[in-house]
């Protein structure tokens, strides 16, 4: 179309353009021949020679067919060719036929291009963000660095490739994170350390992407020194280990990008507990309030074992007991029309047989509503949600006053069937109206791994290095000015 609508213009510049009027020659030409006005020399630019009988589209499903290298370099030969192999629409082809799903690569390109520290919000009122082709973006996208993500987690560690489909590997993460009465110095040592063992790369080879464990959330100088201290440790020993630049944010809001948003709730079940965390733009809310409620994986998997142990069905591995909940354990809709139910199913779990479960299989979930059922006295987590809600309503946040209206699940124990519709309900049962309208509960994009897709998204992005990344020249500098850490002490 771009091709099309120049030619039409050469050609009305053409006609609007004088007749030929005899004149003298133009120096060095045969005599006799006058000299191109400027409207015909544009139109001359415009051809594109023997293949002007052909139709435009054509010619682009040939420059598709040709590849992203190829059309590049189509755009020397001259102006046709430069017009053609420059449309958006050419370079969009060629970034759908790319690894990363579209969706994401322009969610990425128009809401995280940017880099963490810019405000969004304010391109709704003043158009400053940087307009882009689709083309530039396929040529910074094409050389940014492959990158480590490690994805520490509460519970497993996952870590591997940002051009990989997939985390490389996984692990424990208690396991790996050295003694526990060591310095965090030490400590984060010896983890990074063990990844790269694991990984077999020097660290100095490529960036990394460390998500960042949701931990000190209160609102308090002191919890805001201990974060701030925290990533600042993670920073120095990886610079100690001669990485070359570095990228840490939190995993809510990873799992929030992972989304397609940068506002909203996200729900997290940990290894040991679950947190709701409000995130505007990009930004963990703290000043609103995170809320914690003190259980987790961990809880669920042990009151699936002692409901199993109820029916005398042995199983002494918690492996075992966690497989058999990820197979079989659901969240019913309504709990007491569940009951009357036959839900019996079975599932096997290699090297340790057949399991049959009947109510286990809605009753391990159901402590998340009501936690008195496996003996502990913690809020709901319907009622969390609910708080976190009030707060972000009640909040003199700038803005859209629905972005806390769309709640993200994370973690592996969220991917359970039914969680999202059950919460959803609670929700528009326990809140007003005014709250409720518009509330969507939205299951994990990529299940336990959203958290690593989430910093995959980042890491692809065309200005990661640029916008993401902090140099190790940059942190020297920063500890300059504000003086030493005390990473050793913590």
């Amino acid at each position: 179309m771009a091709m099309l609508l120049h030619r039409v213009w050469g050609s009305v510049l053409a006609r609007a353009a004088p007749g030929p009027v005899p004149g003298p020659a133009a120096p060095g030409s045969p005599r006799g021949r006058r000299a191109q006005t400027p409207a015909e020399q544009y139109c001359a630019s415009l051809s594109l020679g023997a293949l002007d009988a052909v139709p435009t589209d054509v010619v682009a499903q040939i420059l598709r067919l040709l590849g992203p290298v190829e059309a590049a370099r189509s755009t020397a030969v001259c102006r046709a060719w430069r017009i053609l192999a420059s449309d958006n629409g050419l370079w969009a082809f060629f970034l759908r036929l790319g690894p990363e799903p579209w969706d994401l690569v322009v969610f990425a390109e128009t809401h995280l291009a940017a880099g963490p520290d810019s405000l969004p919000w304010l391109y709704l009122y003043f158009d400053t963000s940087p307009q882009l082709s689709f083309k530039q973006i396929y040529g910074l996208r094409a050389v940014v660095p492959g990158t480590l993500i490690v994805d520490g987690g509460s519970g497993y560690c996952k870590y591997g490739w940002s051009k990989y489909a997939a985390p490389s590997g996984r692990c424990a993460t208690f396991l790996e994170f050295g003694n526990i009465e060591s310095p965090m110095y030490a400590r984060l040592r010896h983890f990074f350390s063990t990844i790269y063992t694991r990984m077999q790369v020097k660290p100095s080879t490529q960036p990394v992407i460390v998500v960042l464990p949701l931990c000190h959330t209160d609102d308090t100088e002191s919890a805001r020194a201990s974060r701030k201290q925290y990533k600042e440790t993670i920073y120095s020993v990886l610079f100690d280990m001669n990485v070359p630049a570095v990228c840490a944010v939190d995993q809510a809001v990873l799992s929030l990008y992972a989304s397609k948003r940068t506002s909203g709730i996200v729900v997290h079940i940990g290894f040991n507990t679950t947190s709701v965390v409000p995130i505007f733009e990009g930004r963990v809310m703290y000043e609103i309030g995170v809320e914690t409620v003190g259980q987790g994986a961990l809880k669920l998997t042990g009151f699936l074992k002692e409901l199993m142990h109820q029916r005398n069905i042995s199983c002494e591995s918690l492996y075992t007991v966690r497989t058999i909940k990820e197979k079989l354990c659901y969240v019913a809709a309504d709990y007491e029309a569940e009951l009357r139910k036959d839900t019996q199913a079975s599932c096997e779990v290699d090297g340790e047989g057949w399991f049959t479960l009947s109510t286990e299989r809605f009753k391990t979930a159901e402590i998340l509503f009501q936690a008195h059922m496996g003996g502990m006295r913690a809020m709901g987590l319907h009622k969390a949600v609910v708080l976190c809600m009030d707060h972000c309503y009640n909040s003199e946040v700038v803005g859209d006053d629905s972005w806390y209206k769309t709640i993200v699940l994370s973690g592996g124990s969220s991917c359970l069937p039914g969680l999202p519709e059950r919460l959803e309900k609670e929700l528009h049962q326990l809140l007003p109206p005014y709250i409720s309208e518009g509330i969507r509960v939205v299951p994990p994009p990529f299940g336990s791994d959203t958290a690593w897709f989430g910093a995959k998204m980042i890491s692809n992005v065309s200005t990661f290095t640029e916008a993401w990344c902090v140099k190790k020249q940059q942190f020297r500098q920063k500890i300059r000015r504000n003086g030493p850490l005390f990473v050793n002490a913590w």
